[in-house]
């Protein structure tokens, strides 16, 4: 309801948590790249549903956000 892709942002909080605990840096440089994968994966996933459901997902979309609300 209040988030369209939970899923990446339980992933990409997770792999967060995991990076700051290990404290190596590449850690963190794999967090980026995993970002950087969701973030074109949900631009993808974006198009695909507005292409199917239409002006109804533009509706939905402009009262959720895409993963942390209040902020992105």
């Amino acid at each position: 309801r209040w988030v369209r892709h939970p899923i990446y942002t339980a992933m990409l909080g997770m792999c967060a948590g995991t990076a700051l605990v290990s404290g190596e840096w590449h850690a963190l440089v794999g967090w980026v790249v995993m970002a950087l994968a969701y973030a074109r994966k949900i631009r993808m996933e974006e198009r695909s549903l507005r292409g199917v459901f239409g002006d109804s997902y533009d509706q939905y979309a402009r009262r959720s956000w895409i993963l942390i609300p209040g902020v992105f």
